[in-house]
């Protein structure tokens, strides 16, 4: 081979190499990134306990359960009642799913679910599902029933809170009167 086809070889692969790097700027030109304003999956996080010596965080009092719940939207809670639909069954009769069946939960006996395993942190805050002991829960359930094995990190939104409280109220042959 003679040096005049290895200038041709070489000259070839550096051509390649510059319609690639062409192709490239200019799809780079036409099709340009733009940064979003806000992130588009918003990740919840909760917060950390202030170092030692700091000030604690003043945290916002929620309103009453029952100011939250005058003003609730059963089909708002409907839609917030997606994220536990993966766990939770809501049917006349249903069954279990990872969680109990929640259908009529409103003033039911914790632990109202025949031969659900719940967690001993849920057992022992006894009692019903009253609307304060529901908002309290769904605030924090690891706050609420420490050792509970719900994955749900809570809501810090009254308004979500109370719209969920409204949907699962509805899930009744005869919802419970709501409180004053």
């Amino acid at each position: 081979m003679n040096s005049f086809e290895l200038n041709k070889i070489a000259g070839a692969v550096l051509f390649c190499l510059l319609i690639i790097m062409g192709v490239s700027q200019v799809g780079n030109m036409l099709i340009a990134p733009k940064k979003l304003a806000e992130n588009a999956f918003k990740i919840e996080v909760a917060e950390e306990a202030p170092a030692a010596g700091g000030a604690a965080k003043v945290e916002e009092q929620d309103p009453p359960v029952a100011t939250v719940l005058a003003s609730a939207n059963v089909d708002a809670g409907k839609k917030a009642f997606g994220k536990c639909a993966s766990c939770h069954s809501v049917d006349k009769g249903g069954p279990s799913k990872v969680g109990p069946n929640l259908y009529e939960i409103v003033m039911a006996p914790k632990g109202h679910m025949a031969g659900f395993a719940y967690s001993d942190g849920l057992k022992k805050t006894g009692g019903e599902w009253t609307y304060d002991s529901l908002y309290a829960f769904l605030k924090n359930p690891k706050a609420y029933a420490p050792g509970t094995k719900m994955a749900y990190a809570g809501s810090k939104s009254a308004k979500e809170r109370g719209d969920l409280i409204a949907y699962l109220r509805s899930l009744s042959d005869s919802p419970k009167p709501l409180p004053n």
